[in-house]
Parts: C-alpha cells; structure tokens; sequence
C-alpha cells in the first residue's frame, strides 16, 4: 500500500516538472511580433486639379434703348424667345422723321442746282475776265458764290444723312441673338431718345463664362511648381474645366476652358479672379448660378500618395507616418503632406519608392518595436482627384 502511494507521488512530481519546463520555454521565447497593415509607396501620375467656387454670367448682354424720340406703333417679339442679329424689335411712328427726311433731301437738291448754276456762271466769267470784258472783282465774286454754293451742298447732305439716320432709328433691331427678356413698354408709349430705362435685354447665353475666385498663395504655390517643372502645366496654356450643379452633386455636360486669370489681388479677401468659357447650347446654365468648377491645371509624373489614416500630426502640426524597416522595426518620420486628394495625402517631401507606411494598427507602435507588415488593401480609385 505504501509502496503504490509512493508510485503516485512521483509521477504526479514528474509532471509537475514537465509542465513547469513547458511554462519556462515559452516565457523565453515571448510573444510574435505584432501585425501592422502597410501601404508599399509606389510613384504615379496625378492630374492635379483644384475645386473653385464661382458664379455664371453671360456671355455677352445688349440693353436696347431708343435712339429716337417718339410713339410705340409695334412690338415685333414674344418676350422669352430667341431673337437673332439685325431682327426688328420696335417700331417708333416714323411720320415726323419721314418728314424731316423728305425736307433734307429738296434741300440738297436746291442746293445741287445753285451749285451748278454758281458753276456755269463761273466758267463764263473765267473766259471773259481774260479778254477784260468783266472785271476781276466781279470774277471773284462769282468764284465766292460758287464756293458758298458748293458748301451749302455739303451741308445738305449731312442733315440728309442724319435725317436718313434717324429715319431708320424708328426700327429698333437686335444688336446680337440670343434670349429676349421683359418688354419695358408697350404699344402707344413714349419713348425718348438715349433714355436711361431700355426698352427690353437680349442675352446672349451660348457660350456663357463662368467667373471663378481662387486664393492668391494657392495661385503662387502652383505657378512655382510648373516653373521649377514638379507640375506639368498644358500644352497649350489653357487648363480645361468641368462644372458641378445642384450643390456639387450633379455634374454639366460640357467641358469648358480657362480663358483668363486676374493680374490683381483683392485686397479684402487676397484672391484673384479667373474667367472660364463652357458651351451652353441648351441654356442649361443661367447667369447667376451658383456652381462649382473643377480646374485641370497640370500633371505630377511620380505623386506619392498615402491614405490619410497613415499620417498624423505631432503637437507642432508637422506631419508624420510610420515606417517599417527593412529588418521591420518600426521608425517615425516627418514629411510634407502638401494637399489632401480624395482619402489620401500628396506627400512632397520625406517619402521615397518602396518605403512602407503603416495604415493599420498604429496604436501598436513604438520606436524601434519589431513587427509583422502585411500589405493592407487598397481602396478603389475614384473619381478625379482635386483640393477640397
């Protein structure tokens, strides 16, 4: 009996022995280093673009005001519609000027008559002062009247052509095409010439410019980047633009271009002022539309994008990341992160090909700690990049 209690006693040490070595051997072998998700940097091509907010205006916009005093007799359009160049809007009673311009032309020709009369008689009295059978004083008188005739001529046709002129001002014609608005007067009113409330506007719609403001420092920062050659401006200077409606949501059609860039800074907001031109064959786009516009202004040919849940800010507001080394210690670095692109950062500075920037478990880092990188998935691209 005693010898079987001895037995169990020493396996049951044994085993205690056994399980105490196993506890031993994995307190010297520790932990697996922990896993961290990383992106591997990769160079690529980004067309750098930047969102603007600006405001339509039209293209080109004619106030019609007569040019003549006078009645109304005709309204010649449907207020809304499209009117072309040289198409009569108005007609003002033309009776007074028809008038005026039937008396300007008997006065010219009253005026052609003498003048050829003076001239007959002139070129009698050439002939006979040479044979002294009239005097020279009455020649010169003659050759005066001739002069005052031919000057009367002249005269008579300048109020002719201003009678003419105003004879036509009586039809008031589009001066461009494009949309009609609210007709000022009707029929029976009077009108003034050169009067400070035009009759009606016509609109011209198509193409319509797009009137953009963009901050001062951003413009600098990009001009300085294309002459130092890290952006890749166009070929042929003009940056090609796209339109957002509905708060952003809704995207236009066409595709406009940049036509113009302010060369003043408002002094109370520092931003320039910058003019696209879109087509607008439909009038989709009215004047005074709010929109927003996305201006392509170059290329980087080796962008170095990371996402933004890898960078983080130290209490200076310098930009950092984690790196994994090549014996996968982790390390901290500053780099420039100079814009956001969509879910990432554009690194410009810090960052070479092949580095490795944890994304995922970062609270698990500390200086020097080894871990396991594994290559975190990417998100799927999406739409042009640009600044928010």
């Amino acid at each position: 009996m005693r010898g079987g209690v001895f037995v169990g006693l020493a396996a049951f040490l044994m085993a205690a022995a056994v399980l105490s070595g196993c506890d031993n051997s994995e307190e010297q072998g520790g932990p697996p280093p922990p896993e961290v998700g990383v992106v591997t940097v990769k160079p690529e091509r980004l067309e750098v673009t930047t969102e603007l907010s600006g405001r339509t205006s039209a293209y080109r916009v004619a106030e019609i005001r007569p040019q003549v005093t006078g009645i109304v007799q005709k309204r010649l359009f449907e207020e809304g519609a499209r009117v072309e160049e040289g198409q009569q809007l108005y007609q003002i009673d033309p009776a007074l000027y028809q008038a005026n311009f039937d008396a300007a032309k008997a006065a010219l020709a009253k005026a052609v008559a003498n003048e050829r009369a003076a001239g007959t008689r002139a070129a009698r009295y050439r002939e006979l002062v040479e044979v002294n059978a009239v005097s020279k004083q009455d020649y010169d008188d003659v050759m005066a009247t001739l002069a005052q005739n031919s000057a009367d001529v002249a005269s008579a046709k300048a109020n002719l052509d201003t009678a003419e002129t105003n004879l036509a001002y009586t039809k008031v014609f589009a001066p461009i095409s494009g949309i009609i608005g609210r007709s000022t007067v009707t029929e029976g009113a009077l009108v003034t010439a050169n009067q400070a409330t035009e009759l009606a506007t016509v609109t011209q719609l198509d193409p319509i410019y797009v009137d953009l403001t963009q901050s001062a420092s951003e413009m600098l920062r990009m001009q300085r980047a294309m002459v130092e050659g890290r952006i890749q401006g166009a070929a042929d200077g003009k940056a090609p633009v796209t339109l957002k409606l509905e708060g952003g949501e809704e995207q236009y059609g066409g595709t406009g271009e940049l036509q113009f860039s302010g060369v003043t800074v408002a002094p109370d907001t520092s931003m320039v002022q910058l003019r696209a031109i879109f087509p607008n064959p439909n009038a989709e786009l009215l004047p005074g539309l709010f929109v927003r516009a996305v201006v392509k202004q170059g290329a980087l040919e080796s962008a170095i994008l990371v996402p933004q849940q890898g960078v983080s800010r130290s209490p200076d507001g310098q930009a950092q990341v984690w790196l994994v080394g090549e014996d996968g210690t982790a390390m901290q670095k500053s780099v420039t992160a100079s814009r956001a692109i969509g879910d990432k950062w554009l690194i410009t500075e810090g960052l070479e090909a092949g580095d490795r920037v944890v994304v995922v478990g970062v609270q698990k880092l500390q200086p020097g700690v080894t871990v396991t990188p594994v290559e975190a998935a990417q998100p799927p691209a999406g739409s042009s990049p640009h600044q928010p």
